[in-house]
Formats: structure tokens, C-alpha cells, sequence
């Protein structure tokens, strides 16, 4: 009995299916834990990893740990190192993870906490909506 193997038909299905399985990761940094456990909510609903940090300092040393991030969800007023503080050593850091701003906070805030490097900036608490459009960008730029 003969068999035949088609190595370019296996090759195709493997390269095919590489980033099959491969879940977005996001990072929230915030001080309050309810809105830490509603922001990993939402974005579980659509797949994504989540970690989390308490502040900004906490964000920059993972960062600087290794990992990486699809999204980081930062909040402006934290203790330790603030959003603003936070999201301005981390683009000194050329981390080009998309970085949201989201704030309870006014919008007199809002220039000088883009200035420092954010992509967007939303008001607290997410909706779903938004973190439905956070998501399809992620995946629209990959």
C-alpha cells in the first residue's frame, strides 16, 4: 500500500492557522477595584487577556518586565505615578500599545492627558460600545 503525504497542503494549513487561538491582552491600570473588575468584564466579552495594575508605576515595571499589550486601559488619577505620569514613560519607552484614557475626571484634563501620549480618552465607566470599537481597531491594525 502507497500513501501520499502533501507537504505544501500541511505547510499551507499550518501557516494558515498562526495566529488561530491567540488572544488579544489588555492591561488596566487603576486604582479602584470595582472598575478594574467591570473594565475585565467587558473586555473578557470579547476575548481578551486581562492583567492589571494599581497604578502607573506598576504598569511601567511590567512593561519593563517583558510583556506586552495590545491595549492599556489607564486611568488618569491614581496614587504612586499618575496616567499622565504613566502613559509618558511608557511612549519614552516606544511601547506602542494602543493607550486609552479613561478618567472620571473633566474634560480640562483631557489635553494635557493626550499630550502625553494617548490614543484615546473616554470618561469612566466604559461602555460597551467603546470597548467593542477598542477591540475592532486592535484587531483592524494587526
Amino acid at each position: 500500500m502507497s500513501s501520499s503525504y502533501d507537504v505544501s497542503s500541511s505547510l499551507n494549513n499550518k501557516n494558515a492557522n498562526l495566529n488561530v487561538g491567540k488572544k488579544l491582552k489588555a492591561l488596566i491600570v487603576d486604582d479602584d477595584p470595582i472598575v478594574r473588575m467591570v473594565h475585565k468584564a467587558l473586555l473578557k466579552k470579547f476575548g481578551m487577556e486581562t492583567h492589571e495594575a494599581k497604578n502607573g508605576q506598576e504598569a511601567v515595571l511590567t512593561q519593563r518586565s517583558g510583556a506586552c499589550f495590545d491595549l492599556i486601559l489607564m486611568d488618569l488619577d491614581m496614587p504612586v505615578m499618575n496616567g499622565r505620569q504613566a502613559t509618558k514613560e511608557l511612549r519614552d519607552m516606544h511601547v506602542c500599545s494602543l493607550i486609552a484614557g479613561v478618567t472620571s475626571l473633566g474634560e480640562a484634563e483631557k489635553k494635557s492627558f493626550m499630550d502625553a501620549g494617548l490614543d484615546y480618552y473616554y470618561q469612566k465607566p466604559l461602555a460597551i460600545d467603546v470597548v467593542r470599537n477598542l477591540v475592532e481597531k486592535i484587531k483592524d491594525d494587526a
